[in-house]
Formats: structure tokens, sequence, C-alpha cells
């Protein structure tokens, strides 16, 4: 690694905080009426789940159930306590009508779940998603500690009723804090709890930060889905940039990326004296295989000159086959909308590449629906399909089907948001 380093001693990572050992969920209640005493019973109802013991703490009155979900083992915790809102979960909160947010600024009472991820996250967060609309059934919104991000309720529970996991961008959110400067220090929650590093960019700028998060947001995805692949090869080609170079990642511990990153405004030493001084590395980049060979490591400002306005972020095997698993899934709800004049509809369908080995999954606009057939006419042109262009127009088969977008005129609904299309007068 070539860089000129600052000499910083004894930089040591901090154990583990509560929330990064265990996943931590905050159901937001109004009352607390036989709520821990009909834990069992609700629990017990969840498909595939096998109660195995249960037990109370008069001490600290937690309640644990240890039980069986699909044949793995688990141990869950619930306890009641006073709760406030802090209100930075709220502040960016448009998912929630303006009665809810009162609602929630009021709330005063919470029941809290935690939990240890399996080896299989995803998995993991759906149980807990299960498990929290099981035993409260007229919550307003759920605090995922870990995650630091306020999940309506309303999504909960459709996600939990789904047979298609969750996403893995659905197990952490990427934080940005801007210093005066215009530097800005992007990371990651959530990941810690799912056996893996926290991730950080450090020195982004007002200039850079969208596309660095949409590193860091593919990057930690990859992470969860392909953590097999990383551990094995220690890298991750993630994208590509407008000059078709590739983005391949990885990452230092911070106490290690701290001797680098010496002249830092954010996201220095004396950043991490209250937190992000645990489990959290910071991402760089190799150029090329032969910087992989040798371990030369590139700060991600080196290619600050060529993200352009549509660099290419890679979706693994995995979330593309979930994503069009949940767009079949929920298409109904773009059948009922379809004939709205208000809004517009675009559809992406996977097209085999010229090279017949891959596919490219490219976006067109809806025209007609007729059974399980849909008129769709493409909207860009594809990369590597040469026998089609934008413009074109064509009948497909819903099963085709890899994600959906429905442009309403005050918001944008996917697959994953889509219970916002009942409640928008609300919003």
């Amino acid at each position: 690694m070539f860089f000129k380093n600052r000499k910083i001693d004894n930089l040591v990572s901090s154990p583990l905080n509560y929330w990064e050992e265990k996943s931590y969920f905050l159901v937001i209640i109004d009352h607390d009426e036989n709520i821990l005493a009909n834990i069992t019973k609700n629990v017990s109802k969840i498909k595939n789940l096998k109660i195995v013991n249960e037990k109370f703490s008069t001490d600290d009155g937690v309640f644990i159930l240890n039980i069986e979900y699909e044949d793995e083992p688990y141990e869950v915790g619930f306890y009641l306590n006073s709760f406030t809102i802090p209100e930075y979960y709220l502040n960016n909160s448009v998912n929630f009508s303006k009665e809810e947010l009162v609602k929630l600024r009021d709330a005063k009472m919470a029941l809290t779940i935690f939990m240890a991820f399996s080896n299989n996250p995803k998995k993991s967060y759906h149980l807990q998603l299960k498990i929290a609309t099981m035993v409260v059934s007229d919550s307003l919104a759920i605090m995922d500690e870990s995650g630091e991000k306020l999940i309506s309720f309303r999504w909960a529970k459709m996600a939990s009723d789904s047979k298609v996991l969750p996403s893995s961008h659905d197990l952490f959110t990427v934080q940005a804090v801007n210093h005066k400067s215009g530097e800005v220090w992007l990371h990651t929650h959530g990941l810690c709890r799912c056996h893996l590093t926290e991730l950080e960019i450090l020195g982004s700028n007002q200039k850079n930060f969208i596309s660095h998060y949409n590193l860091l947001n593919t990057f930690a995805a990859f992470l969860i889905d392909k953590r097999e692949y990383y551990f094995k090869n220690n890298y991750a080609n993630i994208g590509l940039l407008i000059n078709r170079c590739p983005v391949i990642a990885t990452y230092l511990p911070w106490t290690k990326a701290l001797k680098i990153y010496n002249k830092i405004k954010i996201g220095s030493l004396v950043d991490r004296k209250n937190g992000h001084n645990s489990d959290t590395s910071v991402v760089f980049l190799y150029k090329n295989a032969e910087d992989i060979k040798n371990n030369i490591l590139s700060k991600v400002d080196i290619y600050n000159d060529y993200w352009g306005d549509n660099p290419i972020f890679f979706i693994s095997d995995e979330e593309t086959l979930r994503m069009s698993m949940l767009a079949k899934e929920r298409f109904d709800y773009v059948k009922k909308i379809f004939n709205d004049k208000d809004v517009e509809i675009n559809i992406k369908i996977g097209l085999l590449v010229d090279t017949k080995d891959n596919y490219e999954h490219i976006w067109f606009k809806l025209l007609e629906i007729k059974d399980d057939k849909i008129k769709l006419e493409l909207i860009q042109d594809p990369y590597d399909v040469k026998n089609i262009h934008k413009g074109d127009i064509a009948w497909y088969n819903v099963s085709d089907i890899t994600d959906w977008i429905i442009f309403t005129k005050n918001m944008t609904i996917n697959p994953n948001n889509v219970y916002l299309l009942d409640i928008k007068e609300e919003l």
C-alpha cells in the first residue's frame, strides 16, 4: 500500500455494543395489557415455528422464548419499557401521515424484541418481523435500533406475510454526516448484527457523495448476499464506471484506515469517542487484477472524475431473483392501478445478452395488460442486447418481470413500498 502515513499509535477497537451483537426492535405501543402474557400463544401461531422453552426473569422483567424456526434454534427476548422516540428518526419519515407522526411523538411505551441472527441474516430479519407483527397487532411503527431507522408497521406486516425474504438493503442503513468544510463521512448501521463489519467511506464530498453512497450501499448488500465469495477472495467486483473501468471494493479496519486518512475533517479519532469505534471498516478500491495480486489499495476518491451520471452498480443474482419474485407476488397492485390516468408504470424485464451467458435487466413503459401478457415500450437502449432499441414495442410475459415502478403525482411506488397505495390519501 503506497500512502504517506502519519503515525497513530495504540488504536484499538472497542467491544461490540448490545445493538450490534444482537438485533433490537422497539415496537411502539400505546398500552401494555396482556402483551407479555400472550407472547407464547401469539408467537406459536407462526408457521414452521416450534416453542422449545420459555422463562421470565422477575429481576429485569425480560421474557425469553427459545424457539425453532425452520429447524434452526433462536433465543428471543422481550421486555416492556418507557420510550420516547428520538426526533432524528422522524425527520425523514416520509412514509407516515402527519397524524401518525403526532402519535409517534406522543408515544410513551415500547415492546423491545431482541435476538441474535443466524448465519442467514435475511431469514432472521424476516423472523423478527413475523414475531413483532404477531405479538403486537396495532402498532404504528417499529424502531429498528440496530439499523437506526424507523419502519412503518404496515410495511413490516406486508413483509412478514410475504413468502419472499426481505432485501439485504432492508437490514442496514447508510448515513451521511456533513462537515462545514463540505467533507462527508458515510457509514452503515446494521451490518454487525449480520456477523459482518460495518462499512465507511471517508473523505467524500458534496459533489461525489451520492456515487459513494451507492458504492457503499451496493458493497454492503454484496457482503450480506455473497459473504462467502468475499471472504474467500477479499474483494467484490460491484460495478462499472462510465469508462468501463471496474469498481472493485475491499476494506480495512478503521484502526488501520485512520493511519492512511490522516487529513480528514470528519470521521477521525475525535469523532469516535462515543461510537463507530467497534467493528467498522473503511472501504478502499483495487484498480485492476494486478492491484489485487499485489494488494495495492486506492482511496475511493481516485474515481471522482469518472462516476458520471449513470455508473453501473451490479445486483447479485440472489437479489435479482428475490426482486423478481416480489414483483410478481405483488403485481396485482399494478393491475389495479393501471387504468388510473394519473400514473405511469415502468416494468423491468431480463433479456438474454448477445453472448447468451447472462441477462441484462432493462426498463420498459407499460402500455397494456392482457391476462398474463404485457405490452411494453423500451425506454432505454440496452448495453449488450443489439437487436432491440429505445422505442421498440413488443409483448412479454408477466413471468419475465424482474421489477416494476409506479409513478404517481406524489410518490414513487415499487414492490417493496407498495403498501403506500393503500394509504396515499393520508400522506
